[in-house]
């Protein structure tokens, strides 16, 4: 009897384990990722004039450098959660997802999410996320530092209004930031 019951508290246990990972909120995962660069090779070509075109009459260039489209500051929800969250375009025209200084818990099947859904404070707004429209950029790479996300090129981003640090296991957000126009 006793052999039995020490069989299944064991295998409670293991499950438990595996499923809760209790260790990862000793463990701290630090990403330090700059801004990804465009390749000379997928660059948008420059303006072109031909040897009798005046040097004014020359079309106006996309920027040279990146370019913040939209931002917000993360805030706290089921896990204590800052930094900010930009989307940025590059020269190259892809679209990039950029975490500053975040710095939040880790946690099982964490995820990064573009979402339609308003952002909330307190417990009201843990779960929202998933009642709506939202879109996976990955695996949230670390709990900290700064990090990159590439946005697909079929993602509107008119549709997608905030973002979350959100746990696919719990079906909870760590964080959340609303994404201002620039």
């Amino acid at each position: 009897m006793w052999a039995a019951v020490t069989v299944a508290a064991t295998l409670v246990l293991g499950v438990g384990l595996y499923w809760f990972q209790p260790w990862k909120l000793w463990q701290d995962a630090t990403v330090h990722e700059s801004l990804p660069a465009a390749s000379p090779s997928t660059a948008a070509p420059g303006p072109t004039r031909s040897p009798t075109t005046p040097a004014t009459a020359t079309a106006p260039s996309a920027p040279a450098g990146p370019q913040t489209l939209a931002q917000g500051t993360l805030i706290s929800h089921e896990h204590t959660t800052t930094g900010t969250a930009k989307i940025i375009r590059l020269p190259d025209g892809s679209r990039t997802l950029r975490l500053e200084n975040l710095d939040t818990s880790n946690g099982p099947d964490l995820r990064v999410w573009l979402t339609d859904a308003p952002v909330k404070e307190g417990e009201a707004g843990w779960s929202v996320f998933d009642d709506g429209k939202y879109v996976s950029l990955g695996k949230l790479k670390g709990n900290k530092g700064d990090q990159n996300y590439e946005i697909p090129t079929d993602v509107n981003l008119a549709d997608y209004g905030s973002v979350t640090i959100w746990c696919d296991r719990f079906d909870v957000s760590f964080g959340a930031a609303a994404l201002a126009t620039v």
